[in-house]
């Protein structure tokens, strides 16, 4: 299991197709897993959609950002073609997937609880939603990517070589899967609109955009008294967050390139 979800070195280069295979494998299912508790909300076909959309958009995510910083690897001298920044980029959305797929029962509990789509609530209760699993995803991804900074740090000819195709990691990753969860949508299902596999104005908007809106709209219907708790909340929120992150970066690998 190590060996999927920390690759070594000599296992990047190598980059072995079964070991990538179960490395996939892995990554679908989590978030598939994942996806399902996410469209529940909205309806169980909703859920049986993402469940399936999920590991699509990471496959779409994956394979552009992998050409990307395959390209970004030949600038740097960073010693990652793109099967490398492939393999490696797997390896951390698998990271991301367990985690993800780890939280499931807790999201599915969350989506069953949370105020039906046909309630005078549910456009509140949408835009909470898609605030707390958009959140829950960037943690897990930026967590997964970081896992890997030791294996950077040793394969790469320097350190600031390996920041900069770190940044380049999670960059690449928050952009491509804001751009694409768009295109596919709709994962969380609005509440006024039909449940459906995908939308007929993929290109309309943008995923900041309704982000942005959901924040304004949750923002607006928090009663005043509720406000100082809710910001303190946030940055505690925010602080366990950091923990986990910093947690997940000093216990990664240190593996020393042979």
């Amino acid at each position: 299991m190590r060996e999927l979800l920390s690759p070594e070195p000599r296992t990047l280069e190598q980059s072995r197709g079964v070991v990538i295979g179960r490395t996939a494998i892995i990554a679908a299912l989590g978030f598939g897993l994942y996806g399902f508790t996410v469209g529940f909300w909205r309806s169980p076909l909703m859920g049986a959609y993402v469940a399936l959309k999920m590991p699509l958009l990471i496959a779409c995510t994956l394979g552009f950002n992998g050409l990307l910083n395959g390209l970004l690897g030949l600038l740097l001298g960073s010693n990652l073609g793109f099967k490398q920044s492939l393999h490696a980029l797997l390896g951390a959305f698998a990271i991301s997937a367990l985690i993800l797929g780890s939280i499931a029962p807790v999201t599915f509990f969350f989506a069953l609880n949370a105020p039906a789509p046909d309630s005078p609530s549910a456009s509140t209760a949408h835009a909470t939603y898609l605030l707390f699993h958009t959140a829950l995803i960037a943690i897990a991804g930026v967590i997964g990517v970081l896992r890997l900074s030791n294996l950077l740090h040793n394969y790469c000819v320097s350190s600031n070589v390996a920041r900069a195709t770190l940044a380049a990691w999670i960059a690449g990753n928050a952009f491509l899967g804001m751009q694409f969860s768009w295109i596919f949508r709709p994962f969380f299902g609005s509440p006024n609109l039909e449940v459906a596999f995908l939308r007929e104005d993929p290109m309309t908007g943008n995923f900041a955009e309704a982000v942005w809106r959901s924040i304004l709209h949750v923002w607006r219907m928090l009663p005043d008294g509720s406000l100082p708790i809710t910001a303190v909340t946030i940055l505690i929120s925010c602080f366990f967050a950091l923990i986990l992150i910093r947690e997940s970066r000093r216990n990664s690998p240190s593996i020393k390139r042979p």
